[in-house]
């Protein structure tokens, strides 16, 4: 894919995250263009999840966790103090490895409850906000005459696009996926990856991923992290087939992660 030239609308200056003492991930700066899939790869523990959490603030919930440097959403700080971490995750959602639908919520109440949490409790507002982001998600032909039953009786890839649709609810500006299909079977997965290249029409999306094909097969950029280092950043096709990093040309060819 060639590179967007789309505006920047994430930028990691200097970041540090900092679990005690430990250095988990170590002054990685990045930009992210509006309307772009951009992957995270590298090893287990390289801290590729560790910063995507910094995006949305999670570490907040994390004792001992510290972010130092700046993460720029539209030109402004997400850890200034002046923000509320409340109402800045509503315009960075997360999707997480395992699909985490409410278990005592309906398939509509799962999607709604974002909007709930607003104060928002027109109906007919609601369900047009369900429609819309079930389709998003590419739920809604399998889910429309199943709305009120319970949302664990959907299977697993089901449940995941569940949560892609809740977190479309709200239109959020980013949509941060941590290893989205890890747990999911093959058809599924594919369903989700031609979700990507739709949603990215009217969201950013950062996705950590194991998968070499799939970052390859979904991703505008890709960044490869090894241990707590941002190796190397670019386009996709040039990442995997013309990497400027030795070791980057060593990971994705396979010999070593």
């Amino acid at each position: 894919m060639t590179q967007s030239t789309s505006p920047v609308i994430l930028s990691a200056q200097n970041v540090d995250i900092f679990y005690g003492e430990n250095r988990a991930v170590k002054s990685v700066s990045l930009d992210f263009r509006r309307g772009t899939v951009n992957a995270l790869i590298g090893p287990s523990g390289c801290g590729k999840t560790t910063f995507l959490r910094a995006i949305n603030r999670m570490h907040d919930l994390t004792p001992g966790a510290r972010v130092a440097g700046k993460i720029l959403l539209d030109g402004q700080d997400i850890y200034d103090p002046a923000v509320d971490p409340v109402s800045m995750r509503r315009r960075v959602g997360m999707v997480f490895q395992k699909p985490n639908p409410f278990p005592t919520m309906s398939v509509f109440d799962n999607v709604v409850s974002g909007l709930k949490l607003s104060g928002v409790r027109d109906r007919a507002q609601l369900m047009q906000v369900a429609e819309r982001s079930l389709k998003g998600a590419a739920l809604w032909t399998e889910v429309k005459d199943r709305l009120n039953t319970p949302a664990t009786g959907l299977s697993g890839g089901q449940q995941q696009r569940l949560c892609i649709a809740r977190a479309l609810a709200v239109e959020p500006e980013i949509l941060l996926m941590d290893e989205p299909t890890s747990a999911l079977d093959p058809a599924s997965t594919a369903k989700i990856e031609d979700l990507m290249s739709e949603l990215k029409k009217v969201t950013t999306i950062v996705i950590v991923t194991h998968n070499m094909h799939q970052a390859a097969r979904v991703s505008d950029t890709t960044s490869f992290f090894l241990v707590g280092d941002m190796v190397e950043h670019g386009v996709t096709d040039q990442i995997f087939t013309s990497p400027r990093d030795e070791r980057t040309e060593a990971y994705v060819s396979g010999r070593f992660g």
